[in-house]
């Protein structure tokens, strides 16, 4: 019986694209790391978002910078309630268009991190937003693989 190496495999694989578009074939690693990383960046925006109205996990204006707060009008829970509002609107654009929701999230994580680099004290929560900045990427590079652009099939 003869062996076949990863890139045999992974050439097979890519003949199975249809109009550019991998299958979405579950018994995949690959698959099965997009849609994880979907679910994750499709739940925890709506889920903090949310939260922003209820505070229930935390009082989120505790993490507000004092020059963006000021840059706004009103208070910083109407302020909070803005990005509520942002993060559940880019939890269900992932839902529905990862390819595109991903760069969503992953700018707005980057505006967090800048929030939190300037705002002393919490340079561990801007460090772990860094990271799930790079997960929200690596879910833009899957998508562009497993869901198809707008108008169009195909990258």
């Amino acid at each position: 019986m003869a062996t076949i190496s990863i890139r045999d495999r992974d050439r097979t694989a890519g003949q199975r694209l249809t109009s550019g578009l991998a299958e979405h074939d579950r018994s995949d690693p690959r698959y099965q790391a997009f849609a994880l990383l979907r679910l994750a960046f499709c739940v925890a925006p709506i889920v903090f978002g949310l939260d922003k109205f209820f505070n229930v996990l935390v009082d989120w204006t505790t993490y507000l910078a004092p020059w963006v707060n000021d840059l706004m009008p009103g208070s910083a829970t109407q302020f909070m309630d803005v990005v509520g509002i942002i993060e559940i609107a880019a939890g269900v654009l992932v839902a529905l268009k990862p390819r595109y929701g991903a760069y969503v999230v992953a700018a707005w994580l980057a505006g967090i991190i800048l929030n939190l680099l300037t705002y002393s004290g919490y340079y561990d929560i801007a460090l772990r937003d860094f990271g799930l900045l790079l997960g929200a990427l690596t879910l833009a590079r899957l998508a562009s693989v497993y869901d198809p652009p707008l108008g169009g099939r195909g990258r």
